[in-house]
């Protein structure tokens, strides 16, 4: 990726993680390294879905709502149906409490509502 394509994703990334203008770009790279498209989730030995599912419910348990919301959204255009997240949303009340599992059904019934209203 060259330089532009790198700065053109990072613009993109930070449209939804958004940082205060003076290190947007730092941010955006940052994130690119780390996370996607060349770090973590480039990896071999999980698949996108996989991942998507993982992050969905760790983003629930440790109630991160504006990540779970943007995870959310991945997760179903990695392929997770929305029965599926919303198992996995009501299986972290087990593990993470109630009270995250009720937020995290929130912010589930508002994607879904979002991406149904955009069909």
């Amino acid at each position: 990726m060259n330089e532009e394509e790198r700065l053109k994703l990072a613009r993109a990334i930070t449209d939804s993680l958004p940082a205060p203008e003076e290190i947007r770009d730092d941010w955006g790279k940052l994130i690119i390294d780390t996370v996607l498209p060349e770090g973590v989730w480039s990896r071999e030995g999980l698949s996108q879905r996989d991942r998507s599912l993982i992050t969905v419910a760790a983003l629930t348990a440790l109630y991160r709502p504006n990540e779970l919301r943007l995870h959310i959204g991945k997760a179903l255009d990695n392929g997770l149906s929305k029965s599926e997240i919303s198992e996995l949303i009501m299986h972290m009340a087990i593990y993470g409490g109630f009270p995250i599992a009720v937020e995290g059904m929130h912010i589930a019934t508002e994607v879904f509502a979002e991406r149904a209203e955009k069909e």
